[in-house]
């Protein structure tokens, strides 16, 4: 391969949409693989064949035999077009063929192997990145592992023979670091030096991330904000020291979206499509989303919308002890989420304390998702730490002004209405206008989102100043073109560098 030429990717990822999804990783393990492809690369992205997945394996147009080896268990790749890519699903029954999710089962509870199906999954990973490949015929030049459980897949690449890939290595959260028993070592196939603080070990334990930010020869985060807090605590989780020391090899580069699934002059799953020359469409949705959460259908009353895991991190309790002000106001909050009990049960019983202007519902649901992002006339995202969120972004290109603290993406993404002085100049941020696109807040108050809502309700009751905040909203551009290609250049310095 030229210095030039077309790229090998291989993209490692515990899930990717629509195969598999629990959050924002599964988009971005969809949307950024076929923004590379398009540039011209060559992308393969790997996940386990977890049991909704395994009827594909029988269906593929390729599949290689991969035998036991050591601590590893017999597996299979198969091979699965896909848009942009191709999608190689890893099958092990004994560790994917689970009942629940990729990480837990039903109830939540995580999968007591998780140690042992994401190692392997690891594994295979550097195997396909080396001289050792089990598909010679293609053989990776970059191996992209993606959140703590490819960690160990820089790691492993270590191990096997060369020609080696340069490992690139995406944080998507730093507060999940895989953290496993020490026991667990010899099962993961771990040399005994690496088990000590200079190499796997974090307070005693396997970390997979950890193992990832020592091996990889390049470090990427999914903003230039967040690239910079978790250099320091409270945002490093411990692991800071371990980021200050590879900062040169550290780089933020914000998030894309796809926008041919979150496009509202496109959407199918919305029941009226608009643009910002024609906002017909949204005041439908709008309707259409009160109906479906049994909400008073009342076009006046502002319209708040969330899409999130109802946790301590997104600011719940900040949306919550506002919400009796809110109600107080005429406004109307639509929640789609679900995560911790308390929050849970808050909101349930915030819905039956205000029926018809506060509905939560906590089954996760693709189309009414978007419904919100449509209907809703302004979006809350007032997380603590965002490292890069995408929801900020789906609002601004449905014309729903966010919401949000002034933190990680949300910082990088979203412009305040009052405080907006020019363009960001941070690696990865995005062009936009010299004017605001929503409502940003410093503290993790509930006082200074009070004073956010207090300035979007303002702007709401100004039919002019909405429409216009509306459009410069949607004029913005997220899509992965732009972040695609930083990926590229990353890709190839750590090329050069290994």
């Amino acid at each position: 391969m030229s210095a030039a030429g077309p790229l090998k990717i291989l993209f490692v990822t515990p899930e990717c949409a629509p195969w598999a999804k629990t959050g924002g990783l599964g988009d971005v393990s969809a949307a950024l693989p076929a923004a590379l492809g398009a540039l011209g690369h060559e992308v393969r992205v790997l996940m386990p064949a977890y049991r909704t997945l395994r009827p594909r394996v029988a269906s593929a147009l390729m599949r290689v035999e991969l035998p036991a080896e050591g601590v590893w268990p017999a597996a299979t790749l198969a091979a699965i077009p896909a848009e942009g890519y191709t999608l190689w699903l890893l099958d092990c029954p004994s560790l994917y063929d689970l009942p629940g999710g990729p990480y837990g089962d039903e109830r939540g509870t995580d999968h007591a192997g998780n140690a042992q199906r994401f190692g392997l999954l690891s594994h295979v990973a550097a195997r396909i990145a080396s001289a050792a490949s089990p598909w010679p015929q293609w053989r990776a030049d970059v191996l992209h592992a993606n959140d703590w459980p490819t960690g160990l897949a820089p790691a492993y690449l270590r191990l096997m023979p060369a020609p080696q890939a340069a490992s690139l290595y995406t944080i998507h959260n730093l507060a999940f670091q895989g953290n496993f028993a020490a026991e667990l070592a010899p099962s993961l196939g771990l040399p005994p030096d690496w088990l000590q603080v200079e190499g796997v070990l974090h307070w005693g334990q396997i970390s997979m991330m950890k193992a990832a930010l020592r091996h990889a020869d390049a470090i990427t985060t999914v903003s230039p904000t967040y690239a910079r807090e978790i250099q320091a605590e409270p945002l490093g989780f411990g692991l800071d020291g371990m980021l200050r020391w590879r900062s040169t090899d550290l780089h933020g580069i914000l998030n894309g979206i796809d926008t041919a699934v979150w496009n509202p002059a496109a959407d199918t799953l919305i029941p009226a499509r608009y643009a910002a020359g024609d906002m017909r469409g949204k005041a439908q949705d709008k309707a259409a989303l009160q109906a479906r959460m049994a909400l008073h259908t009342d076009a006046s009353a502002m319209l708040f919308g969330v899409v999130s895991r109802l946790t301590e991190q997104k600011g719940i309790d900040l949306i919550l002890d506002n919400l009796p002000w809110l109600v107080e106001q005429g406004a109307q909050l639509a929640v789609l989420g679900s995560g911790e009990a308390r929050f849970e049960q808050a909101l349930r019983e915030a819905a039956q304390r205000w029926p018809g202007q506060v509905a939560v519902r906590t089954a996760f649901d693709e189309p009414v998702a978007h419904l919100i992002e449509a209907g809703a006339d302004c979006f809350l995202m007032p997380s603590r730490f965002e490292p890069c969120g995408l929801n900020q972004m789906y609002s601004q290109v449905y014309g729903t002004p966010p919401v949000v603290r002034a933190t990680g993406g949300l910082a990088d993404s979203v412009r305040d209405v009052e405080q907006a002085t020019g363009e960001s100049t941070g690696e990865g941020t995005r062009e936009g206008t010299r004017e605001g696109t929503g409502f940003v807040f410093q503290e993790d108050t509930a006082a200074a989102l009070r004073t956010a809502l207090e300035r979007a309700l303002a702007a709401y009751l100004d039919p002019g100043t909405w429409r216009r905040l509306q459009a410069r909203a949607m004029a913005q551009r997220f899509g992965w073109e732009a972040s695609a290609a930083r990926y590229v250049e990353v890709y190839r310095a750590a090329m050069a560098g290994y």
